[in-house]
């Protein structure tokens, strides 16, 4: 039987949280001036860029959450200036985004969310702000990902969507997370 939507968007929350989990994993291995050092990117710097997902998720997920911060989430572009600050700040997120995923119905995904833009109110469909979200989340971690090339630490592995058959590989991962499979292939 196939997988059905909702459990789609679930699994994407869970390997987004984990994708940020071995991102920022990895990047324990920086010092914090290789942490900001500049280099070629959207946001011109590992430490910016990372902050720069944490602040747009913000932005989303308060507003996934029926919120109302607006763009007083980007009011600091940088809230977390070291990795020992940002990784448990971005983990917290990655668990909010979690439970707005695990709280979906099949009427709720196709519902609407009201995004403050603080001069104009946005109205999306709530499946395609989730998907906008995931997309912003994988870009910006390919460019984090390219950037930790040019450093001595070795980037992870970000491009696979938890085949079954490498589920051994990230065991350790889940278990840090504290997860199993089946939390993320619940339906």
């Amino acid at each position: 039987m196939p997988a059905g939507l909702l459990q789609t968007y679930r699994a994407f929350s869970h390997n987004n949280a984990w994708a940020n989990h071995r991102l920022l994993t990895a990047c324990t291995g920086l010092s914090q001036a290789e942490f900001e050092a500049q280099r070629t990117g959207f946001f011109p710097s590992i430490q910016r860029t990372l902050n720069h997902i944490y602040v747009i998720d913000h932005f989303y997920i308060d507003a996934l959450e029926g919120g109302w911060l607006g763009p007083r989430a980007f009011e600091n572009e940088v809230p977390y200036p070291s990795l020992s600050e940002l990784k448990p700040a971005q983990a917290a997120m990655d668990k909010r985004l979690l439970a707005v995923c695990d709280a979906l119905t099949p009427e709720g995904l196709d519902g609407f969310v009201r995004v403050n833009r603080d001069t104009s109110v946005q109205t999306e469909r709530r499946d395609r702000l989730l998907m906008h979200l995931f997309q912003h989340q994988i870009h910006h971690r390919g460019q984090a990902h390219a950037m930790l090339s040019e450093t001595s630490v070795a980037p992870p592995q970000l491009d696979e969507f938890f085949a079954e058959g490498e589920a051994p590989l990230r065991s350790a991962e889940f278990d840090d997370l504290g997860w199993t499979e089946e939390t993320v292939w619940k339906s």
